[in-house]
């Protein structure tokens, strides 16, 4: 295999493994809070800024990732 061949693969399987944990961790994140907010509907206002909290977090983690794959692809 080529070097050029190896980063792409590389920079394709580090977005894959990226993604797929804040995607879990988002969908984690909103079935808790459905949840929450079924046995405790007046606690909406806190559950829904923790959540929106949490989600900004996980999706910190598939922008570095992101950030990560570009510098591997251009250097």
């Amino acid at each position: 295999m080529s070097p050029e061949v190896v980063k792409t693969v590389t920079v394709a399987i580090t977005i894959a493994l990226g993604a797929i944990a804040p995607a879990t961790a988002i969908g984690k994140i909103g079935t808790q809070a459905m949840e929450s907010l079924g046995r405790n509907p007046e606690a909406e206002s806190a559950i829904r800024t923790s959540m929106i909290l949490s989600i900004a977090f996980a999706e910190a983690i598939a922008i570095y990732v992101l950030v990560i794959a570009l510098i591997l692809k251009f250097t």
